[in-house]
């Protein structure tokens, strides 16, 4: 049985890999989870949360039933990854893992509209199980290896994510040097330039913060031009990674797709 809902839950075991689609049991969860997200949009809408609440919270508790279910059925058939090593370490393991403890979160909001009654409460506890998105990583091989291609590429990504830093800086303290006595309450100081730094180097530009000296413009100009390279470099790399993910991916099931094949031909 625990080998069977393993097979069934876990995209990455073996029986998954050679299953067309997803299994019964991942498609009602998928199914579950799109319903859950929709509930808690409509939700957001008083007009139609108020005069239905009672049916609003039922299926809340429903959802909330089914994602509890799952998580445990996940927490108790994950030791069929390695039989070998003890059942409790391997669970231990597996709920200290970021998608297992957003699963928990997601169980958690579900229940606990149940033991408050504070309305601000709630609809924060609802907005969390909007992290129910994140349960789609159980169920997308596309998914899993664009989360692993950015674990690999968390390096390069944390380079620019400091030159970015660097950038934005630096293109604040100028705007700061450059425009603080003629407009002091956009560019009094360093960090009032910085929202326009944000804006300008994310090539957002809202247009209510610009600079009007001809250095500032200058100075301005340069941080925009900037901005395009910022963009550009963090975009190639996880592209690049995303590629290699896939390609290995490839690499990976072509032994298994042979087989098949052998298989699907074979007279006996």
């Amino acid at each position: 049985m625990r080998r069977y809902v393993h097979d069934q839950l876990f995209i990455h075991s073996e029986a998954a890999q050679l299953r067309h689609g997803l299994s019964w049991m991942n498609r009602l969860m998928v199914t579950t989870i799109l319903a859950a997200i929709l509930l808690t949009v409509l939700a957001s809408e008083e007009t139609l949360f108020q005069p239905h609440r009672a049916l609003f919270i039922g299926a809340e508790m429903v959802f909330g039933v089914i994602f509890g279910v799952e998580y445990l059925a996940r927490v108790w058939a994950v030791v069929e990854d390695d039989p070998a090593t003890p059942a409790w370490k391997m669970r231990l393991r597996f709920m200290a893992t970021p998608v297992a403890l957003l699963d928990l979160i997601v169980v958690i909001s579900s229940l606990l509209p149940f033991f408050f009654s504070d309305l601000a409460v709630l609809r924060l506890i609802r907005l969390l199980r909007l992290a129910a998105l994140i349960k789609f990583s159980h169920f997308s091989i596309a998914l899993r290896e664009l989360m692993h291609a950015l674990t690999d590429r968390r390096y390069e990504l944390l380079v620019t994510l400091a030159l970015g830093g660097g950038l934005l800086l630096l293109g604040a303290t100028a705007l700061y040097w450059a425009e603080r006595e003629v407009q002091p309450e956009a560019f009094g100081s360093i960090p009032r330039a910085l929202y326009w730094a944000v804006i300008t180097l994310t090539a957002v530009g809202y247009g209510d913060v610009s600079p009007v000296t001809p250095l500032g413009k200058l100075l301005a100009s340069l941080v925009a031009m900037s901005g395009i390279g910022l963009v550009a470099m963090p975009t190639g790399i996880m592209a690049a990674a995303f590629s290699d993910a896939m390609q290995r991916r490839r690499a990976l099931n072509a032994p298994t797709l042979a087989r098949r094949e052998d298989d699907e031909t074979d007279p006996t």
